[in-house]
Formats: C-alpha cells, sequence, structure tokens
C-alpha cells in the first residue's frame, strides 16, 4: 500500500443490464462494514459517496433502445474524473458497483492518469464472462458484456472515445481469469484481441498459483495493476448474490489466493468490485465476500 489512503467510490448503476438491483450493490457492501474493516489494518479510508445515477425509469425512450448508452457514458466519464483527482491525491480508488459497464469508468480515469505520468497500467479481469462483446457481435446489446472490448478499442465509438483518448489498454497488459461462459461471436474477439486468458479448465489442470504467477508475469513491466472484479467469476456456492451466476467458477480459497498476489506484487493501485446484486444473495454472504476480498487486495495475511 505504501501508505495511500483508500478512497471509496460508489457506482450504483444497473443500466448495463437486463436484470435490476445492481444498483443496491454499494450500499449492501458499505452495510458489511467495508470502511471499518480496512481500517483494521491500519489503511486510512475515506469515503466520497455515489456518482449520480439517473433514475431508470425517466429516461428517453431514445435512450433505452440504445441500450442506454448515453447515460452509461456520462456516468463513467464522470467516474473517470474523480478517479484521476483521486489517483493524483496519491489514493487508490476502490470502486463499488454496479453493473461491469462501470469499468470503462474507472480504467479509462487510471489509463489516464498512467498515461500523463509516462507510465504503463496493467489490469487483471476476474469474471465468468469475457465482457468482449461489440455491438455487431452481442446477442443482447447489453453494454455490460462490451466494457473490456470498448477499453481495447473496440465497439460503441462514444465508450471507445471515453475522455478523449481513444484505446485505454494494450491486451499484453491485460490478464481474463476464470472465464467459462463466452458467447459464440465474442470467442472470436477474445482469441483475436491478445489479450492473456485463463479459463476455469485452465485454473483447474494449473491451479491458481500457477495461473496467477503466470498472468503477473505476462503483464511483465506495468508499473500499476487495476483489479477488476466481477463477482460472478467466483463459484455461485460462496457468491450467489449477481445477476448472471455460472456454476463451475472459482472458489472462496482460490479467489483469496489471487488477490493475495496481487497484494504481494506491490503494484495494485486501484480496484473495483461489480456485479453484485443483493437480490439474489443470501445471508449477505456475497457483499461479506466482496469486504474480504479487499482485505486480501489490500494486503490482509492469514498470520
Amino acid at each position: 500500500m505504501n501508505g495511500k489512503t483508500v478512497e471509496i467510490f460508489g457506482v450504483p448503476l444497473d443500466l448495463g443490464a437486463n436484470l435490476r438491483g445492481a444498483t443496491m450493490g454499494p450500499s449492501a457492501i458499505r452495510i458489511a462494514d467495508l470502511k471499518t474493516r480496512i481500517e483494521t489494518l491500519n489503511i486510512k479510508v475515506i469515503d466520497s459517496g455515489d456518482v449520480l445515477i439517473p433514475v431508470r425509469e425517466a429516461l428517453s425512450n431514445p435512450e433505452v433502445e440504445s441500450n442506454y448508452l448515453e447515460t452509461i457514458s456520462s456516468v463513467c466519464e464522470g467516474l473517470a474524473k474523480r478517479v484521476i483527482n483521486s489517483a493524483k491525491d496519491n489514493n487508490l480508488p476502490l470502486i463499488l458497483g454496479g453493473d461491469h459497464s462501470i469499468a470503462v469508468g474507472s480504467i479509462s480515469g487510471m489509463s489516464s492518469y498512467f498515461q500523463s505520468q509516462g507510465k504503463k497500467l496493467g489490469v487483471i479481469w476476474v469474471d465468468a464472462h469475457a465482457d468482449m462483446n461489440t455491438p455487431d457481435s452481442s446477442p443482447s446489446g447489453n453494454i455490460h458484456g462490451m466494457p473490456l472490448s470498448a477499453l481495447l478499442g473496440q465497439g460503441h465509438d462514444r465508450l471507445v472515445n471515453l475522455m478523449g483518448t481513444g484505446q485505454k489498454l494494450k491486451p499484453e497488459n491485460v490478464a481474463l481469469i476464470g472465464i467459462r461462459n463466452i458467447d459464440g461471436h465474442e470467442k472470436e474477439n477474445l482469441r483475436n484481441s491478445g489479450v492473456h486468458y485463463y479459463s476455469m479448465r485452465q485454473i483447474d489442470e494449473k491451479g491458481m498459483f500457477k495461473v496467477m504467477t503466470d498472468a503477473l508475469s505476462k503483464l511483465g513491466d506495468v508499473d500499476g495493476i487495476h483489479l477488476s472484479c466481477d463477482m460472478d467469476g467466483i463459484d455461485p456456492l460462496y457468491a450467489p448474490g449477481v445477476s448472471t451466476p455460472v456454476s463451475g467458477g472459482i472458489s472462496y480459497r482460490e479467489i483469496h489466493l489471487a488477490l493475495e498476489m496481487i497484494a504481494d506484487s506491490g503494484k495494485l493501485c486501484s480496484m473495483e468490485f461489480v456485479e453484485l446484486n443483493p437480490n439474489y444473495d443470501v445471508t449477505h454472504k456475497t457483499a461479506n465476500l466482496v469486504v474480504e476480498l479487499a482485505l486480501s487486495a489490500l494486503g490482509k495475511s492469514i498470520v
């Protein structure tokens, strides 16, 4: 952590998905005592509140028909500016989602800041899905299935050119962990992308330690790592409170190990936890897991 302050932002957005409920994610994570539990690690924490999100029912028909593209882009732009300011203040932004479309904002912000410093940003993206659809490949048109492709420079111009900086990530600086449910044409997008990806089969065969060792090695000489953790990357047995659960996912100890290894790298610069949907949670299990994972990423150790 190098003495950094953790700055929390909530982004209660569910416009990128069909199912409602991710708007309640930031509140559920805060109720699980996120701030207090991080402070037990002797880390200073400030909670800067939520990014303002328009009410879905108040949006116009053209917005509905475009899958809320303009609204999502506007929210992501606001988030990106807040993340840039946080990084300039030498803080570590911790973003609470919301659906995964918000990653366009958080990563655009960190990418812009790193570029201004002449540094390279790497991303560890934990997810059951590749999030590499484009408007041409997506069966649903839902934007929460497109953020990684947009950050790599493919898809809606409004998202690709957010903050006016075009492509935000180099594919060789991205590692995608835990994928197991990918749309037909999206598979081709992924194969051609150049990102490093590790499916659940690879995790089964090699174990999470070897997968993360390989991923961190292939990210190479990046100066900082942004963690984008979609809670559906974890098996629903441990994280039931998500909108799009997929069986056969990352186990409780595997995800903790992955985040502990990111902490050990000393390169964590920002992170987000997304797609928590309290409508489907069981006794706050997933919200509590988010807090536990944040602690692991910030350096909490067993002994």
